[in-house]
């Protein structure tokens, strides 16, 4: 029998309680998954990671999986909070690193920069590599699917677009926060609509024009692979910013903020910076609880 460590994160805040919450589980080696998945499903959270330091790529590596064994990658909550959990724990993680900053998701490179300012909530960048807009998905398809009317499902001259960088969502632009919290989820036409386009989730958002604080509200839907909604998807902010950028409604290489998870009382706050040559997305997270897991 083997034990590891796991910390539990809340991931996109710095405060406790708030966020997504992120189980990390710190290993010594890839591990089977089928074991991958038994553990997160017995952590119950929408994602959970599993990191090790590889002597071999000098970089940390890390997996993650949802409870429903689907495996995820890209820069996203899940990624952020298994940086937080090896840099709060104290893991030697960029010593041996000569160049830019990066880690291994499962074996893809993703560059990183960290900014120490607060050292019990690190700011974490995650580089994501620049947007590509696919197709654009009927808003009355749409519309139906997420119990709202036609009119609601459109901002401007945005309409509902697939979006891709390491992962590939549904852009889904409301007419105002009305609109967005009122949004309530058909699962079965979800899952038919993302099979249909080819995408994960549908990242919906809205512009906040009274609140300097954030430039748009958001909330994520990914039925398909058992998140009914989430309360911070790094994932998806990435494309929202890429597509807001080729269709001129921010600046290039200018910070913006994001507020998610308002509707599930699990506030999070997700910066983004876009530019042509790719997008940073970035934010902190805190451990609320450890223990050890026996395998």
């Amino acid at each position: 029998m083997k034990r590891f460590s796991y910390y539990v994160l809340d991931v996109f805040t710095a405060e406790r309680y708030k966020g997504n919450p992120l189980a990390v589980v710190l290993t010594d080696s890839d591990l089977a998954v089928d074991t991958y998945t038994d553990i997160a499903r017995e952590f119950g959270y929408s994602e959970t990671s599993f990191i090790y330091y590889s002597q071999k790529d000098n970089a940390l590596k890390v997996r993650s999986f949802t409870p429903t064994g689907f495996e995820v990658g890209g820069a996203g909550h899940n990624l952020l909070g298994a940086v937080a959990a090896a840099l709060l724990t104290g893991m030697d993680i960029f010593s041996q690193q000569p160049g830019k900053q990066h880690v291994l998701m499962k074996d893809d490179f993703i560059a990183l920069h960290i900014d120490h300012t607060n050292r019990d909530a690190p700011i974490i960048g995650m580089r994501q590599i620049p947007a590509v807009i696919k197709q654009q998905v009927p808003k009355e398809d749409v519309a139906r699917a997420l119990s709202l009317g036609t009119e609601q499902v459109s901002w401007q001259q945005l309409s509902p677009a697939v979006v891709s960088t390491e992962a590939i969502h549904l852009m889904v632009p409301l007419k105002d926060a009305a609109s967005l919290s009122a949004a309530k989820v058909e699962k079965k036409a979800l899952i038919q609509i993302a099979e249909l386009y080819g995408f994960e989730g549908f990242y919906c958002f809205t512009f906040l024009e009274n609140d300097p604080r954030y430039l748009l509200q958001a909330r994520f839907f990914n039925p398909g692979i058992g998140i009914d909604e989430d309360p911070a998807t790094g994932s998806a902010a990435g494309p929202l910013a890429g597509y807001l950028l080729q269709n001129g409604y921010v600046r290039p290489a200018t910070d913006y903020k994001i507020l998610q998870g308002a509707q599930i009382g699990r506030p999070s706050v997700i910066n983004f910076n876009a530019a042509p040559e790719g997008i940073w997305i970035s934010g902190s997270a805190t451990i609320v609880m450890e223990g050890q897991i026996r395998i």
